[in-house]
């Protein structure tokens, strides 16, 4: 008997980092990505809208789905809806993403750590929480990027994405100070990591540019129970859309997985 999936959710395609490295971990389970595409961004929605949403939505994933475990692989999500979430469904094992703080803290040798986000979640009490728990002694910025989304989207896609959009989206995360600099950029959304490299091409200078992606997979792997047997099920995606696009359909192949509809 096929043990559930592991269910992976985010706003759009960015989760595909998330999903990568929970593979790699956990090469014997089966997995669901969701991309509520139709709400897609996050971050420009009000909170309690948005609470709603998702919340509703996991109503439905759980019921068709069962997974074993559910990773929210989106900060904007996690920071809003991981309490509810895990209050509405208590027998549900809930993994989020939020921003690696606490290890760019530790690992920081100038003091100056930036975190490049979504405005939703550089707007949320719960990301100045982690900083005033674990970066008190760092001087930390707060970077609401509102178009970085969308261009690794496009990126993501093969769209052309020209380098100066991207250029002005992260040149305020470089910071001089008394004569030290930035070290660290926190990538807090998991659509960043698809730029980086362009980051790393575009950076006025070298900096460590943090991907919690494999930290995410770690964690749901510690909370799944080993699995002896490997799952012949395939790998699905499901879009809120329910009208991924051409490019999408070739991503999704290229990933492995199936694209399945969306039950209502």
């Amino acid at each position: 008997m096929s043990r559930g999936p592991v269910l992976v959710f985010d706003s759009g395609i960015g989760g595909l980092t998330v999903l990568r490295e929970a593979r790699v971990l956990m090469p014997e389970r089966c997995f669901v990505y969701v991309a509520d595409d139709a709400g897609f961004p996050y971050g420009v929605w009000g909170e309690e809208d948005l609470k709603d949403r998702i919340v509703t939505m996991f109503g439905r994933l759980l019921s068709e789905h069962r997974p074993q475990l559910c990773v929210i692989a989106c900060n904007t999500a996690s920071t809003l809806v991981l309490e509810p979430l895990r209050s509405a469904f208590p027998d549900m094992p809930f993994v989020g993403t939020v921003p690696a703080i606490k290890p760019a803290a530790e690992r920081t040798r100038s003091g100056l750590v930036s975190v490049l986000a979504t405005p939703g979640t550089v707007r949320r009490a719960y990301t100045r929480d982690l900083i005033q728990s674990f970066a008190a002694q760092c001087h930390v910025r707060l970077i609401g990027s509102e178009y970085l989304a969308g261009l690794a989207e496009a990126y993501i896609r093969g769209d052309p994405v020209r380098s100066p959009q991207i250029h002005a989206e992260i040149e305020p995360c470089f910071v001089e100070q008394d004569g030290r600099k930035t070290d660290i950029v926190v990538l807090a959304c998991t659509h960043y990591p698809f730029l980086a490299n362009q980051f790393r091409r575009l950076a006025p200078w070298p900096v460590d540019w943090l991907d919690p992606a494999e930290a995410i997979a770690r964690r749901a792997h510690s909370l799944l129970a080993p699995q002896h047997v490997v799952s012949d099920d395939p790998d699905v995606a499901i879009f809120t859309s329910e009208a991924p696009d051409f490019a999408i359909r070739r991503l999704m192949s290229g990933f492995g997985l199936t694209l399945a509809p969306m039950r209502h």
